[in-house]
């Protein structure tokens, strides 16, 4: 049974950082694609950023320079640093595996920024 389990969100203050983590289990990690979508209340979910199995990272345009997706094969984890957090990175962010034509996603994780 393939899980995704994310930790790490929570309130923070605007300006803060925070790291999420999704541990990877029953599927061969180092052979997924890897990626955080997030979904704001009444909105569409969005890439945020995504790792491939080679570890080439691609981020949405809004977000490069103050998010990084890095990936730990061995602990099959992959996670995503989130700096300078504003307000409007308010969302729920999930974790998302890809092979081919399998996909896998995670139950999110709640991230708020607010003062």
């Amino acid at each position: 049974q393939v899980q995704l389990v994310e930790s790490g969100g929570g309130l923070v203050q605007p300006g803060g950082s925070l790291r999420l983590s999704c541990t990877a289990s029953g599927i061969i990690f180092s052979n997924y694609a890897m990626a955080w979508y997030r979904q704001a209340p009444g909105k569409q979910r969005e890439l945020v950023a995504r790792i491939s199995s080679s570890g080439i990272t691609n981020y949405a345009d809004a977000l490069k320079g103050r998010f990084t997706i890095s990936r730990d094969n061995a602990k099959t984890t992959v996670y995503l640093q989130m700096n300078s957090l504003k307000p409007e990175d308010t969302a729920v962010y999930y974790c998302n595996a890809a092979f081919g034509t399998y996909g896998h996603w995670g139950q999110g994780t709640q991230v708020t920024v607010s003062s």
